[in-house]
């Protein structure tokens, strides 16, 4: 991946790609495992069921789900007791999800695109709506920037609240 200046500049490269290679939670996926410093940066194969909120059934917000993936590798690079890194790694995803609904009324895939993406025929609507080069794209840099933040963290300290970004 190129270096670029910032992780919605990476999220676009990834994302905004003609053959559609990447969805979102791949995307925010791999952009916070390279800004995290993550192994295997490029390698998106744990969110590939996870788009479209999880295999298109409109759950979680694939940039949430993705992110959350690399949360929690965070977590668990930064803090040596598991249950501690489990409890941080909630406590920024649930931040997270928080200002997402704050920004954009939901956290759920349906509920932000209002379709069905399982339905006959959506999916590909979907793609040629464009919708996700504009809406999509506006929700994966919202995740990435705001945890890109927990790279600039020195450390995690022993509560969970601390690590939440700015």
């Amino acid at each position: 991946m190129p270096v670029t200046s910032t992780p919605s500049d990476r999220a676009r490269e990834v994302f905004l790609t003609e053959d559609n290679e990447y969805g979102c939670a791949e995307t925010a996926y791999i952009v916070l495992k390279h800004v995290f410093d993550l192994p295997d940066a490029d390698d998106s194969s744990a969110a590939m069921a996870l788009n479209g909120g999880v295999a298109y059934a409109g759950g979680v917000c694939g940039a949430i789900s993705g992110a959350a993936l690399a949360v929690g590798q965070l977590a668990g690079q930064r803090l040596d007791d598991h249950q501690e890194a489990k409890t941080a790694a909630r406590e920024v995803v649930m931040d997270l999800m928080d200002r997402f609904e704050a920004e954009f009324g939901s956290t759920t895939c349906r509920g932000l695109l209002g379709i069905d993406l399982r339905e006959p025929g959506e999916h590909d609507r979907f793609i040629e709506s464009g919708i996700w080069r504009t809406e999509c794209m506006r929700q994966i840099e919202f995740a990435v920037e705001y945890l890109a933040q927990l790279d600039q963290t020195a450390g995690w300290g022993s509560e969970a609240g601390s690590t939440q970004p700015g």
